[in-house]
């Protein structure tokens, strides 16, 4: 480029060889970031203490750090820090390095404890492939590419599960953790946008593109985005739960590794600094639920109301970390504690590294995509054994984690299950797991009111 753009600063930047691409003043060569090339210009511009990534007029920096976009903010009431994070007393895992440092005698001795801690446990996976008709269109929408067609089996079995557990209709509230664009909030919305009483709460950390809440800003279903980790989240203190305290459904498609076990703590451990909400629905409350507009309803307390089920994709448990985890208790038992557990999340990865494809970009990924990157290279360990024999104990790693979870379900009054809700075909990541309150503690579930 010989010349600036019209209208636009003069400074060449060298990194990007061109010219910097900002408006600049009236009668000005430079734009305000490159003001001191300016002859005569008397600026002193220094780096913003806050980010380093841009500067600013010395003589301006008070006035700069009130308004500037990387100020610290004031942080909301439903934001509580590390009240989903579990116990920090001996919640850090040692630090085991990668599974090639392990001698053959330290990973048989591994595969005895899995072995020995599998061995009973009704850990059976079964095929559940289901879908919903709302989606259907879209399905079979031959503009709809291989990637779009992958999300939209997901999302339908997941809405098939929801509506086979009689999780999926009006009366209630969604929240979808980890939710990315939310497309999967919005096939919700679609399925139930007939039915009364439906609220969506958005639960994600980033500040996602292209998101699809917008659609449903005039809909009769209320949809609410918090920008937030769930490790920070306090559910009783998020305005739309406090309005109308409807019953809970939390969802959530490919949680990436400790994100599930900080989901199960925010959506049914009750915090210890507000007053105890009842977390499921009893027998009792199925028949005497008042609606929410009902004058004594505000009695029943100022949190969010009680949790009806949920159904999570689960995925990259190489990426769970001993602190968050929920099933501690469940591993404490067999024997195995925090070194046993980090290593067992390293072998997980096996199940699925060694079948991904080689040409995806690692540094490729979306808010909303589900195919990451393993943990362990599949040659890590060459020659202890042969890849369907890795494959075979990635998944068992895998089940047991997923078995301290529903241990830990069992212990908050919930009958869980765990299911392959799609083929390897669409995601190897299939596996989906899904509850609602037990027997016990339960006589029933509202019954769909979707098509």
């Amino acid at each position: 480029m010989a010349a600036p753009l019209a209208g636009r600063c003069g400074f060449f930047v060298e990194k990007k060889k061109r010219f910097c691409k900002m408006i600049v003043g009236k009668g000005k060569t430079y734009c305000g970031e490159h003001a001191t090339m300016e002859e005569g210009s008397g600026c002193w511009r220094i780096v913003c203490p806050l980010d380093p990534k841009h500067t600013v007029t010395k003589d301006k920096l008070e006035k700069h750090l009130k308004k500037c976009n990387s100020r610290q903010k004031p942080k909301p009431a439903y934001y509580v820090e590390n009240i989903n994070a579990g116990p920090a007393e001996g919640g850090e895992a040692p630090h085991q390095g990668s599974l090639s440092q392990y001698t053959t005698a330290e990973l048989e001795s591994l595969l005895d404890k899995l072995r020995t801690a599998t061995k009973g446990l009704d850990i059976d996976v079964e095929d559940h492939i289901l879908s919903h008709p709302v989606l259907q269109d879209e399905l079979n929408n031959p503009k709809n590419g291989d990637s779009a067609h992958k999300h939209l089996k997901q999302q339908s079995s997941i809405l098939g599960h929801l509506k086979e557990q009689g999780l999926l209709g009006g009366g209630r509230t969604f929240v979808e953790f980890g939710a990315g664009r939310g497309k999967l909030s919005h096939w919700i919305h679609e399925a139930l946008k007939t039915c009364e009483d439906v609220q969506v709460l958005l639960v994600e950390r980033c500040s996602t593109r292209f998101k699809v809440d917008g659609k449903h800003q005039d809909s009769g279903v209320q949809f609410e985005r918090v920008q937030v980790d769930i490790q920070h989240l306090n559910l009783s203190q998020v305005p739309l739960l406090r309005q109308k305290k409807l019953p809970l459904v939390g969802v959530g498609k490919h949680l990436c590794g400790a994100a599930t076990d900080l989901a199960l703590r925010c959506l049914l451990k009750t915090p210890e600094e507000t007053e105890p909400p009842e977390k499921r629905l009893k027998s009792s409350d199925l028949s005497t639920m008042r609606p929410s507009n009902h004058p004594e309803s505000a009695a029943l307390g100022s949190g969010p109301g009680p949790v009806l089920g949920l159904a999570v994709a689960l995925c990259c448990h190489h990426r769970c970390e001993w602190r968050h985890y929920v099933g501690q208790q469940f591993f404490l038992q067999r024997g195995l504690g925090a070194a046993e557990f980090s290593a067992f999340c390293r072998m997980s990865s096996w199940a699925t590294c060694g079948l991904r494809p080689t040409t995806q970009d690692p540094t490729n990924h979306r808010a909303d995509e589900d195919e990451h990157e393993p943990g362990e290279e599949t040659d890590a360990v060459t020659g202890f054994l042969a890849p369907a024999e890795r494959e075979q104990v990635g998944r068992l790693c895998k089940l047991l984690i997923d078995s301290g979870r529903r241990h830990f379900l069992k212990t908050e009054g919930f009958d869980s299950n765990l299911s392959r809700y799609v083929s390897a075909q669409v995601t190897l990541e299939n596996v989906l797991l899904s509850a609602v309150p037990s027997s016990s503690s339960s006589s029933g579930h509202f019954s769909s009111d979707s098509s």
